[in-house]
């Protein structure tokens, strides 16, 4: 049985992060009176933004309402919007549109998937143009399903939308160990952490991955 749908993480491990998401993630706690720190956000890195707001808020033991935390993650996008769009350094990994190109000749269909909202997610792809470079078939964000990562559900409807039925036939991959969890609960045949993100090799093998890998250019070979 070959893979027929290749399910990719965006920040970390499409494209560079260089802790923008993390520095985003406390600069919005931080502009609204909680002074966090970047490890504190480490957690919560892959995790749907809104929820990860909230689920940060409780571990501060703060007293808050929906409306502050609809306010950090406002602040939250706004930064991201603003990095995506317009810093130099954005760029994807020198390795991504080469092992899409090469999937794709081994007739895997290419997918994006994000604890991005949806705003955030076309911010990045209309920049990279990948839609358009018939580079990635579709992609999906958080916001577009009733839960986020680690729920099932963002790569069950991108199954749904490839004819897909048997998760067997799905590789996802991606730099957290949500996306990890993530892979397991939708039943995908190859589930491959990237050390290229926020987690390390030993933080994603304590989540027992099908794969480790260093590099996206290995990816072409595991299929193989």
């Amino acid at each position: 049985m070959s893979i027929r749908l290749a399910v990719f993480d965006i920040a970390g491990t499409t494209v560079q992060d260089e802790g923008s998401v993390a520095a985003a993630f406390r600069n919005a706690f931080v502009k609204n009176g909680y002074p966090i720190t970047l490890e504190d956000t480490h957690p919560y890195m892959g995790v749907k933004k809104i929820v990860a707001v909230r689920m940060m808020l409780e571990k501060l033991g703060e007293e808050f309402t929906d409306a502050d935390v609809e306010d950090i993650h406002t602040d939250f996008v706004d930064e991201m919007i603003n990095y995506y769009e317009y810093d130099s350094s954005v760029k994807p990994f020198t390795d991504t549109e080469d092992v899409f190109v090469q999937l794709k000749e081994m007739g895997v269909r290419i997918a994006l998937n994000t604890g991005f909202p949806k705003v955030i997610a076309d911010t990045i792809l209309d920049r990279f143009q990948w839609m358009e470079k018939n580079l990635v078939d579709d992609y999906i964000a958080s916001d577009e399903v009733e839960n986020g990562r680690p729920s099932p559900l963002m790569i069950g409807e991108l199954m749904q939308r490839a004819g897909i039925d048997d998760p067997m036939e799905v590789l996802k991959v991606g730099d957290t160990f949500v996306d990890i969890e993530e892979g397991k609960n939708a039943g995908c045949r190859y589930i491959v952490a990237v050390t290229t993100g926020s987690g390390t090799k030993e933080e994603l093998q304590e989540y027992a991955p099908t794969h480790i890998i260093s590099s996206l250019s290995e990816l072409p070979v595991i299929l193989k």
